[in-house]
């Protein structure tokens, strides 16, 4: 029975599989497909990589340069979980209605056809076998996350998120093995961006595992997630919204939008102080220096920005806010670092 029909339905989890590129994600997703057949779950994963065109990965790493390349991968993102919705509500589906949606609907119907002729699940109670999607992605902002959530909770689904930690060599080294690697200079960006869940920080965060893949996944791993997507499972979410989470995710809204608009202004602060330094005939090696300092004196403060942003009670709805206040106000911050930096490689530049 499709979701949303009441509480006649099989129970149906959403698992967040998050990290880096090469942290062992697809392995993780291969294990538990196999554990939950064992198990009687009807289950799928749902690759990311394999579902969004190949283009819209690359405008990622340029995507704080232009909001529009940014609002193009988040449809992206949004057209995945749209299809999972879609699905819930009528399994049976073609993939030729979906063909507006931004995905690659050879993978999709890949991804669901699985689901409904799972060859693990007795026919009789296929249509009562709990049904389970990984999806399995980088995930490394928050608020990636949260749109699962919020999936999850509008149809009172189980949610639940696993998070791979391993070292970046190990990541880098795999990856390069890999037929087609993603750009190393991907990674270490990456590396700067993610945010793994925090259930400290974010209450609908609490049904959240690490695990560390640097080595090889044990049995006790492999328990410990199942464990979780069962818990998941007997534990789906309320659609009724908390207002204390909802005041959560709208600082989390905002400190997305202003950190993002703080980033842009950096670089164009970070592109004039090298123009300036390039006037004073500054040497090749101390313009490599200086854009060394300015890039990690900017990473240091946008994470600055973002968890004090976070930690403000006061900071709520984005309509409620002088957006552009706040960023002025937190780039002149920005400027001073800037031009101490500056002003140091050009005046005593050894």
């Amino acid at each position: 029975m499709a979701a949303g029909e009441g509480g006649g339905r099989a129970p149906v989890c959403l698992c967040v599989l998050c990290g880096l590129p090469a942290a062992g994600k697809s392995s993780l997703g291969l294990t538990v497909l196999s554990t939950a057949a064992q198990l009687g779950w009807r289950a799928t994963v749902v690759p990311y990589d394999d579902l969004i065109p190949g283009q819209a990965f690359h405008t990622r790493v340029e995507e704080e340069e232009d909001g529009a390349m940014h609002t193009e991968w988040k449809s992206h993102r949004q057209a995945v979980l749209q299809c999972i919705e879609l699905f819930l509500k009528t399994p049976e589906v073609s993939a030729k209605l979906l063909s507006g949606r931004q995905i690659n609907t050879a993978a999709w119907e890949q991804c669901v056809r699985v689901l409904r002729q799972p060859e693990a699940v007795d026919p009789s109670q296929a249509d009562r076998a709990p049904l389970l999607f990984l999806l399995d992605d980088n995930f490394y902002y928050p608020s990636m996350r949260y749109e699962v959530f919020q999936l999850a909770r509008k149809y009172s689904l189980g949610f639940c998120q696993v998070y791979l930690h391993c070292d970046v060599e190990s990541c880098i080294s795999r990856n390069q093995r890999r037929p087609e690697p993603v750009p190393t200079e991907v990674i270490l960006e990456m590396v700067k961006r993610l945010e793994p869940p925090n259930p400290q920080k974010n209450s609908w965060e609490t049904q959240s595992i690490s695990l560390n893949t640097t080595d090889n996944l044990s049995k006790r791993d492999i328990q410990m997630v199942t464990e979780l997507i069962s818990s998941a499972l007997r534990n789906p979410l309320s659609p009724v919204e908390d207002n204390a989470e909802q005041k959560e995710a709208d600082r989390l809204k905002c400190a997305t939008s202003v950190v993002h608009q703080a980033d842009r202004a950096c670089r164009r602060l970070i592109s004039e102080a090298m123009r300036t330094a390039r006037e004073n005939q500054v040497s090749s090696e101390h313009m490599r220096c200086l854009a060394s300092q300015l890039n990690e004196s900017k990473a240091t403060f946008l994470r600055s920005l973002r968890e004090q942003l976070l930690q403000d009670s006061s900071f709520t709805q984005e309509e409620d806010l002088d957006v552009e206040r706040v960023v002025k106000s937190a780039v002149d911050v920005f400027d001073r670092e800037k031009t101490e930096i500056l002003l140091k490689i050009i005046n005593d530049p050894k």
